[in-house]
C-alpha cells in the first residue's frame, strides 16, 4: 500500500496552522502576554489578591495556549526535515515513523482547530457540571454515578482539577445528584456539548432476574462566573438551610451540621455542598454555583433558549441526546451528530475526545445555521 503524499500533507497542515493563527490572532497574544508580564512584575501587584488572581490565571492560560501553537508549528517543520532526509537517503525506518508523527500531528492540529470553534461569551470558562439521576430506579442511580465517573475520568486524563462541591447519594447504589467543578481554561466550551438527557440500556445488575433495563440522567453544564460578572443576589432573595453532611449508605461524613443548601426564592434554583468542614466555606463554594446557574439561567431567557445554555434535564423517555447500550449489542451513540463508538467501557472510562469534537462542530454548524 502506497504511503501518504507527504508534501501535500504538510502543506495541508501548514494552511490549517494558518488559519488557526488568525483565529487565535497570535499576535494580540503576544502582547497581551507582555502586558500581563508586566503587571505580574509590579511589586504591588498582591495588594489586590482578586486582580492578581485574575492576572497570574490569564498569563498561565495565554503562555500555555501559545506554546500549544508554537510546539506544533515546530512539530510540522521538524516532520518537513525527517521527511527530507528520509526520502533523500531511501530511509524506510525514517519514513514509517514520519507516517506515524504525521498522524499525531494531523490529530492535534483538529484539537487545536476545534478550539477555535470555542468562540462563545463564556466559553473560555471552567464549568459547573451537575448530573441528577431520572427515571429508571436504581439503576438510574448507578447511571448518575457512572457518568460523573467519566467526565473525573476524562479531566484527570488532561490534568484538570476536578472540585466536588455536592453529591447526594442514593439509599440502594448511585447517586441521586452531584455537582462538581471542572477548572480548566475552555471546560465550559468543551463539556457544554454534553448537557441533555443521557439514556442507558443494559441488563440490569440490581434486577436478579436478569431483565434488560432503560435509565436515564440529565446533565446540566454552567459556566463558572468571574468578579467581573454582574449578576446580584439580594440576601432576602436566598433562603439558608444548614444540615449533617451524609456519605454513602446514609453514614455521617460530619458531627456537625457544617452542609448548605441555598435557595434562590424567586426562581426556585436549589444548590447545595458540603465538601468542606467549615459552613462558612460550604456557604462560598455555594454561592459560586448558585450565581452560576442564576446566570445561565438568565441568559437564557434573554435568548429564549433555555434548552441551549442548561441542556433538556427531563431526563425521561423521547428526548436522551446520546445513548449508551450495553445489550444486546454495545454501542455509544450521540443522537444530535452521529457519531459513535462501539467500545462503551472505554467511554465511561473517560474517552470522550471524539464525542466532544464531534458536539462542538454540531453546534457550530448550528449555530451558524441559525444565524442564516
Amino acid at each position: 500500500m502506497a504511503g501518504p503524499d507527504f508534501d501535500q500533507e504538510i502543506k495541508q497542515l501548514r494552511a490549517t496552522m494558518k488559519t488557526i493563527e488568525q483565529v487565535l490572532d497570535v499576535d494580540a497574544m503576544r502582547v497581551e502576554i507582555d502586558d500581563l508580564e508586566d503587571q505580574v512584575g509590579a511589586p504591588d501587584l498582591w495588594d489586590n489578591q482578586e486582580n492578581a488572581q485574575r492576572v497570574t490565571g490569564r498569563l498561565s492560560t495565554l503562555n500555555g495556549e501559545l506554546e500549544r501553537f508554537t510546539s506544533l508549528e515546530e512539530r510540522i517543520e521538524d516532520l518537513g526535515i525527517l521527511v527530507e532526509l528520509g526520502q533523500e537517503e531511501g530511509d524506510a525506518d525514517s519514513l514509517e515513523e514520519a507516517e506515524a508523527e504525521l498522524a499525531r500531528i494531523r490529530k492535534s492540529v483538529e484539537a487545536l482547530e476545534v478550539r477555535t470553534l470555542l468562540s462563545g461569551e463564556y466559553d473560555a470558562r471552567e464549568a459547573l457540571v451537575t448530573i441528577r439521576s431520572g427515571a429508571g430506579g436504581v439503576d438510574a442511580a448507578d447511571f448518575a454515578e457512572m457518568l460523573m465517573r467519566m467526565y473525573v475520568r476524562w479531566a484527570e486524563q488532561h490534568d484538570y482539577p476536578v472540585e466536588v462541591y455536592d453529591t447526594s447519594y442514593a439509599e440502594e447504589a448511585g447517586i441521586k445528584s452531584a455537582t462538581f467543578a471542572v477548572k480548566a481554561p475552555y471546560a465550559y466550551g468543551t463539556l457544554s456539548v454534553e448537557a441533555g438527557t443521557h439514556r442507558l440500556v443494559r441488563i440490569s445488575p440490581f434486577d436478579n432476574q436478569g431483565r434488560r433495563q432503560t435509565s436515564f440522567a440529565a446533565v446540566e453544564v454552567v459556566p463558572v462566573l468571574e468578579q467581573t460578572d454582574e449578576i446580584d443576589v439580594p440576601d432576602e432573595e436566598i433562603r439558608v438551610d444548614v444540615y449533617r453532611s451524609g456519605g454513602p449508605g446514609g453514614q455521617s461524613v460530619n458531627t456537625t451540621d457544617s452542609a448548605v443548601r441555598l435557595t434562590h426564592i424567586p426562581t426556585g434554583t436549589v444548590v447545595s455542598c458540603q465538601n468542606e468542614k467549615s459552613q462558612l466555606q460550604n456557604k462560598a463554594s455555594a454561592m459560586v454555583v448558585l450565581k452560576a446557574k442564576l446566570l445561565a439561567l438568565k441568559k437564557a431567557e434573554e435568548k429564549a433558549h433555555l434548552d441551549e445554555m442548561r441542556g433538556d434535564v427531563q431526563a425521561s423517555w423521547g428526548d436522551q441526546m446520546r445513548n449508551y447500550v450495553l445489550n444486546p449489542y454495545q454501542v455509544v451513540k450521540d443522537l444530535r451528530t452521529g457519531f459513535e463508538s462501539g467500545n462503551p467501557q472505554s467511554v465511561f472510562d473517560g474517552d470522550l475526545g471524539d464525542f466532544l469534537e464531534a458536539g462542538i462542530r454540531w453546534r457550530r454548524g448550528a449555530d451558524k445555521a441559525e444565524a442564516n
